[in-house]
């Protein structure tokens, strides 16, 4: 992101991005709980498409904060849509959840917000139990017994950095900061 763009729009894109990810994954699940597969397939597809857009927007978004563990989130996340894909064409190893890397994901994302001065903390305490909840959901035995609080604390979490993303944005004066923008406010002269 240049120094003339703000920080913003971007926010706001990543989080309308989530949006559709939401709208397209939930719908999926539902048709394929209604046994229509192959529906369900092409729009967990879609599902993913919006889920690596929105995971290259957040890369960009919390690089200030810090690169590497930014850039390690992002991999982690493509990873796992990409286990998601293969695995929606019968292709990935059964015994590699794609949860095996989403978990670690919002753990970062969730660490990222907390070192970040331009997003509430709260967000990201939410995005790190979200994140452990991914990973027990590994668990047959916390599946069998939690699976529905896990799911909702997971969706809590997601829907709450989705929703302060697109109506709140970040805080334009800490990212620019954290970014190392310096911007010039003096007048500039007319002659």
């Amino acid at each position: 992101m240049s120094a003339d763009a703000s920080p913003n729009p971007h926010a706001r894109i990543t989080g309308i991005v989530y949006l559709l990810y939401f709208l397209t994954a939930i719908p999926a699940q539902l048709l394929a709980s209604r046994k229509l597969v192959l529906y369900s397939d092409i729009v967990n597809l879609i599902a993913f498409a919006f889920y690596v857009g929105m995971t290259l927007l957040f890369y960009y978004l919390f690089r200030p904060v810090n690169r590497s563990l930014s850039g390690l989130a992002a991999f982690l996340s493509l990873a796992g849509c990409a286990i998601g894909v293969l695995g929606l064409f019968h292709l990935a190893p059964s015994h590699i959840s794609p949860l095996w890397f989403f978990g670690p994901y919002c753990l970062l994302i969730g660490y990222l917000i907390l070192r970040s001065t331009f997003l509430p903390r709260l967000l990201g305490v939410l995005m790190v139990l979200a994140g452990i909840a991914w990973l027990a959901f590994l668990s047959p035995p916390v599946e069998k017994h939690f699976s529905v609080y896990i799911e909702a604390l997971g969706i809590l979490a997601e829907a709450s950095l989705m929703l302060w993303l697109i109506v709140m944005g970040v805080n334009v004066p800490h990212w620019n900061e954290q970014a190392g923008v310096v911007i010039d406010v003096r007048p500039r002269s007319t002659e």
